[in-house]
């Protein structure tokens, strides 16, 4: 049973108050933050003294759009994350920000998702979200609070209805497309440049979306300057992430380059004050996220380097050192070199009439399926299956294995002219086995750890201090804020991930 934090700014009293309701338990991973927008809208009309958030969504003729995704929202994030001294933490930085808003009579309703990706967004109603994942990215509450403010910017801008009428318009054009022009290439470029235009309308949103919210943190006390601290970190976490030297935005393509935003941030902040200018909250904030979940929970598996795990199954693989995993809802994916992309995931039993592997490859889920290919196997101890596909440009490499009650299945796509796939995903596959009991009781989320620096310690000597994670000093300078040239002092409270 989790926990969601529903937030009431009361402009009388100016209090935060937290209440708890039961939350929806699920998966992780959701739609962009931008196809969220595309359904913002709010009433600017509300007037009088503050209304309890019932009464404010009762009142408001787009909450019931808010209502209707909430537990979609819940679903696709893994439920609500239950952390109280993290909800209170957050209680006051939105009780602040909404006083000195444009709207202080508007009630939110926060949640923070149980998800791993550094996310934020809102809906209709007051409905505004949080990752843990984007908490353990920041570091100190003026952070947070231009992340808070920045998504109150995009209802207060009514952003949700431009982007709506501007992706009808776009669906429009898109059928026109599909249905007028008769050469497919003529209209593939016809259709990517509606696309790129509503890719620059979006990125305009992002930017007024900024200006505004600097402006708010800045009248709330908060330190201007926090949004392109944030924007920094955001953009070194992203070239972690990526094992890549290259600094290069990770966002979504609709965002601006985060650079630019960056630059401009810095701008905006300006005008509010010199560098320095305003509160951060950082020894109360990290004290919030001391002990926060860092990346997958153990009810959806581990990635550790380049192998998967997953407690709750009892199963782990590898996949070759040049492939990278990644941990979503319904699979794993890996993506290798030379445009091969390996899929994972598994099938209950009772969901086919097959009786053996060999009989579930045929069994008519595999477009393209060469029958000669299909080969009974064994691994570890488990019955497999072998088989190869071919489709259009591109060539597949199956594996199947039964353990238990399900088919975990290994899907390899790779270009016809890629050579030895039916060798890669047999080894792939032929990694596949039971845990141990040791194995399972050791395997942990990672948490996020508040040390102490002391005078002997180095960015080396506490990023070595972490476990589960790789390049761990481009990591340990993201999580902490640190460029180049940086160094920690005695004193000063860090974050370090272990187990």
């Amino acid at each position: 049973m989790k926990r969601k934090l529903k937030l009431l700014i009361d402009k009388m009293r100016r209090l935060a108050l937290i209440s708890t309701c039961v939350a929806l338990s699920a998966c992780q991973i959701l739609n962009s933050a931008e196809e969220l927008a595309a359904t913002e809208e709010t009433s600017t009309t509300e007037t009088g003294p503050t209304l309890s958030f019932e009464a404010q969504r009762a009142n408001d003729p787009q909450a019931s759009i808010g209502a209707q995704e909430h537990p979609k929202i819940l679903k696709a994030n893994g439920g609500a994350y239950n952390n109280k001294q993290l909800e209170t933490v957050l209680a006051v930085i939105a009780g602040n920000l909404v006083e000195h808003s444009n709207a202080p009579d508007k009630s939110f309703q926060i949640t923070i998702l149980n998800s791993p990706t550094v996310n934020a967004f809102a809906l209709p109603g007051g409905y505004l979200y949080v990752t843990r994942g984007l908490l353990t990215l920041a570091n100190d509450m003026s952070e947070v609070a231009a992340v808070l403010a920045h998504e109150m910017a995009h209802v207060s801008a009514n952003h949700g209805i431009e982007r709506g009428r501007q992706q009808k318009a776009n669906d429009i054009a898109g059928r026109v497309i599909s249905e007028v022009v008769s050469n497919p290439l003529a209209g593939k470029v016809a259709e990517a440049s509606t696309k790129q235009k509503l890719v620059a309308f979006s990125q305009a949103q992002e930017l007024q979306a900024d200006a505004i919210s600097i402006k708010i943190i800045g009248k709330a006390g908060y330190d201007p300057f926090a949004a392109a601290r944030f924007l920094e970190s955001m953009d070194r976490y992203t070239a972690w992430r990526n094992s890549s030297d290259d600094k290069t935005d990770d966002l979504a393509s609709s965002h601006p380059s985060t650079p630019q935003r960056i630059e401009l941030a810095k701008r905006h902040a300006r005008t509010q004050g010199p560098n320095g200018t305003g509160e951060k909250g950082r020894d109360r904030f990290l004290q919030g996220i001391d002990g926060i979940i860092f990346g997958d929970q153990a009810t959806e598996g581990f990635i550790r380097g380049n192998r998967f795990s997953h407690r709750k199954l009892g199963i782990t693989f590898e996949v070759p050192q040049n492939f990278k995993l990644t941990n979503k809802t319904d699979a794993v994916l890996a993506g290798g070199p030379d445009q091969m992309a390996l899929r994972f995931d598994t099938v209950n039993k009772s969901d086919s009439e097959a009786k053996s592997p060999s009989q579930y490859i045929q069994s008519g889920w595999v477009n393209g399926l060469d029958s000669a290919t299909v080969k009974p196997n064994n691994i570890n101890g488990n019955t497999s299956a072998s088989g190869q596909a071919e489709a259009g440009d591109w060539q597949f490499g199956i594996e199947v294995i039964s353990y238990k009650n399900k088919y975990y299945r290994f899907i390899l796509a790779a270009p016809r002219s890629a050579q030895g796939i039916p060798k890669i995903t047999s080894d792939v596959a032929n990694t596949f086995r039971t845990m141990t009991s040791t194995e399972k009781k050791n395997l942990k989320p990672l948490k996020v750890k508040i040390k102490t620096v002391k005078s002997s310690d180095t960015i080396a000597s506490l990023a070595n201090q972490m476990t589960g994670v790789s390049k761990k000093v481009e990591l340990f300078k993201a999580l902490n804020g640190l460029s180049n040239g940086q160094r920690v002092k005695a004193g000063q409270k860090v974050k370090i991930i272990s187990d």
